[in-house]
């Protein structure tokens, strides 16, 4: 019989994209991954996303969902909201209920398409905080697909995620990287889905599939960092750690010196639900779900980047 490797121990949506995150202890899963990840994004006056790499502020709103959200099946009714708080700015309630005004021209990274307004309230809202225009949208998952690069995850698709729809790392890895650090990082530096403890520092690098519970994930490609985890969560405000120390020990000069050189940093695995297509409920995760490795490679330098 299989041994798990690991255990989940922490789980994290981030419902806007840049936004802070929520800490759950279950989560639905869905083809584009948990559900409510980035469902929503911030754009300007010409649909392009604001992100932390701009603009890092983003880093203090709160975001909060009923907790009854990250159950299975749970759909919003007329008095669901998504709650939004920031330092100096009064409490916004977003409806979770659609809205239908559809705006075109919406792009966040490779993509671009239509999106739904979430209204002039948010817009005012996101405007003042960021001072610049700005409004805020959701995916429209009536008329738009987002596919993944099919050169790593064919048939996969995301919402506003940075292309992936789970990013997966370990506590290892985290405390490995600390032990060099003045200062250590909390995880919420690097915005994962889920950390799971008890296994090797780096170990997710080579997890091609892993079963987690019952699920199987497939990793699909190294997770290369921007400048966001260099971003103190609690402040908005930008140092040069962790990427520095990272540098040294994580670029594609250390682990994959025998490939080509793309001057990048990486941290984590990015993940796929293999068999999303499976039928039945109970389709949830749960913080102390046991992790098997079904399938691995012998090296960072062998997994996808």
């Amino acid at each position: 019989m299989m041994e798990s490797v690991a255990n989940v121990s922490s789980m994290f949506v981030y419902p806007v994209k840049s936004c802070r995150g929520i800490s759950l202890s279950q989560a639905p899963l869905t083809p584009t991954g948990f559900r409510w990840d980035r469902n929503w994004l911030i754009v300007n006056s010409k649909g392009r996303a604001y992100t932390q790499r701009v603009e890092p502020k983003l880093a203090l709103v709160q975001v909060e969902l009923p907790s009854e959200a990250f159950l299975e099946d749970w759909e919003p009714t007329m008095s669901s909201y998504m709650a939004l708080k920031a330092p100096g700015m009064g409490e916004i309630k977003i409806s979770l209920t659609k809205p239908h005004e559809v705006v075109n021209g919406v792009s966040v990274w490779e993509w671009s398409g239509s999106a739904l307004d979430e209204g002039a309230e948010a817009a005012e809202w996101f405007s003042e905080f960021l001072g610049k225009p700005s409004r805020l949208v959701r995916f429209n998952e009536a008329s738009e697909v987002r596919p993944i690069d099919p050169k790593y995850a064919p048939g996969h698709k995301s919402m506003f995620s940075d292309m992936y729809p789970f990013l997966l790392i370990s506590q290892g890895s985290l405390n490995a990287l600390n032990k060099l650090l003045k200062e250590p990082v909390p995880i919420s530096r690097f915005r994962p889905n889920i950390l799971v403890d008890g296994c090797e520092p780096f170990s997710e690098d080579l997890w091609r599939e892993v079963r987690i519970n019952k699920f199987i994930f497939e990793g699909v490609k190294l997770c290369s960092r921007c400048k966001v985890p260099t971003i103190n969560q609690e402040t908005g405000i930008a140092g040069s750690e962790p990427m520095e120390t990272l540098t040294k020990i994580r670029s594609d000069k250390v682990l994959r010196s025998t490939k080509k050189q793309q001057g990048k940093v990486y941290f984590g695995q990015n993940m796929v639900w293999k068999d999303n297509l499976t039928q039945g409920k109970g389709k949830i995760l749960r913080v102390g779900d046991p992790v098997f490795v079904i399938n691995k490679v012998l090296s960072a330098a062998e997994a996808a980047a």
